[in-house]
């Protein structure tokens, strides 16, 4: 009886630790965890104030780091060693051994990101916040530390493989010196900032063979002659500024993500620090694996898919843009047609040709319609935070659509860089499919 009394309490026990073990593997793999870390970063990266380029780099990097940590815990999902640029070598969980990957996955997000960011404490508080956060969850000690150990060597691979990258070298580069023909790129008001990463094609590329392989067709020849076809775009650009409708101002208000709005009041000079176009898409990126109800890795695979093909946008348009050098309709307007014309939105500080919002949405968009579907509708709440109301889309084409329209609304790009810059994102968008493959 003894014999049968203490086998039915070891058999009880045994079943109460199973029962245990799944709930905190339910907990630990919420994939909120990983939505928090990405966004944790994204709020860092907008204090820091990187400019669009840089703060895209951070996303693909930190978002490889959660997807090479997070995939091992579905044998589908492939790793992207020898796929991305430079990337080999990954390091693989230890047979036996027990782990919680999404654990892996947000220690390595946050470590990655505090290596590539300035504000390295701002991360620093939110890691120990979350890495408590799993440890209530029940957690088995030897889970904890053997996940945490995983997602540094996930990290420490990350981080050595963008230190080859040319970014550092990029850093003692000379600044763009502004040329004096008429028809090249001049600082705009109200700071004047000089050129944004005048060498970001020097950057080694995620997928892209090169920084030149999707060039847009030659930009339109400069003119001053009132009617010339330069002429007449940016008359277009003027005319479109005094006429805009009020869905039009807000279309541009909303897809303005501006990281480094210069605001003037008298004699002082401040910033209103906004997302970056790229911030603006990895959000959406969240808010699509949110509806879809996405687990942990298929919302690392997401951020992984949508961050690198932002970055190689970056790098691609940035190509053309230091080489063209096209001035910006502010410039132009004010010096040949109408001095007191100012855009509704703030003009960049970088060269016209191609917009990148339109390049880096029309891409992202590509990319999120393969994962989720083409006529995925969703609730676009990124700006809401900015106290912009939430706009409603139909699908990610829509969306991308109406950024690129932003442009032109906002008076800071003419229409053939929203247009070429659109067809340079779909055929970046539709190379990265032909690349990047994360399923079996």
């Amino acid at each position: 009886m003894k014999r049968f009394y203490l086998a039915t309490v070891i058999a009880f026990i045994i079943a109460c630790s199973s029962c245990g073990n799944k709930s905190w593997k339910k907990a630990a793999e919420n994939p909120d965890f990983i939505h928090r870390s990405i966004k944790d970063v994204t709020d860092v990266v907008r204090h820091d104030i990187y400019s669009p380029p840089v703060a895209s780099r951070i996303y693909a990097y930190i978002s490889v780091a959660a997807y090479e940590a997070a995939r091992n815990g579905d044998s589908r999902y492939l790793s992207l060693e020898g796929q991305l640029k430079g990337l080999d070598s990954v390091p693989k969980p230890v047979p036996g051994k027990h782990y919680c990957f999404a654990l892996s996955a947000s220690h390595a997000v946050l470590t990655v990101g505090k290596i590539l960011v300035m504000s390295e404490g701002r991360i620093e508080g939110f890691h120990d916040k979350l890495m408590q956060e799993f440890k209530d969850t029940g957690m088995p000690d030897s889970v904890y530390q053997n996940s945490i150990a995983y997602g540094k060597l996930i990290a420490d691979r990350i981080i050595k493989w963008a230190g080859k990258d040319n970014y550092k070298h990029t850093r003692s580069l000379s600044r763009y010196d502004v040329q004096t023909d008429d028809a090249s790129w001049k600082p705009t008001p109200p700071a004047y900032m000089k050129g944004v990463e005048p060498h970001w094609n020097e950057i080694r590329p995620f997928l892209l063979d090169s920084a030149q392989q999707f060039k847009p067709l030659h930009p339109f020849t400069f003119s001053t002659i009132p009617g010339s076809n330069f002429y007449k775009l940016a008359m277009a650009v003027r005319d479109a500024g005094k006429n805009l409708t009020e869905d039009q101002n807000t279309v541009a208000t909303f897809w303005d993500d501006n990281p480094f709005k210069v605001n003037i009041n008298g004699h002082t000079m401040f910033a209103t620090k906004k997302i970056s176009p790229g911030g603006h898409w990895i959000n959406i990126s969240a808010l699509a694996c949110r509806k879809a109800r996405a687990d942990y890795i298929r919302s690392a695979e997401a951020y992984a898919s949508v961050a690198v093909v932002i970055a190689d946008s970056f790098i691609n348009c940035w190509d053309e843009k230091y080489r063209s050098k096209v001035i910006r309709p502010e410039t132009y307007i004010n010096q040949y047609i109408e001095q007191s014309w100012t855009p509704l939105l703030q003009t960049p500080p970088f060269p016209e040709y191609t917009s990148g919002h339109s390049v880096v949405s029309t891409a992202s968009a590509v990319v999120l319609s393969k994962l989720f579907g083409e006529n995925f509708s969703f609730a676009d709440s990124t700006e809401l935070e900015f106290s912009i109301p939430v706009r409603k889309f139909d699908s990610f084409r829509a969306a991308a659509k109406e950024a690129a329209m932003s442009r032109f609304y906002g008076g800071i790009h003419y229409m053939p860089s929203i247009t070429n810059g659109v067809d340079e994102g779909e055929r970046i968008g539709q190379f990265a499919l032909t690349k990047l493959h994360t399923r079996k």
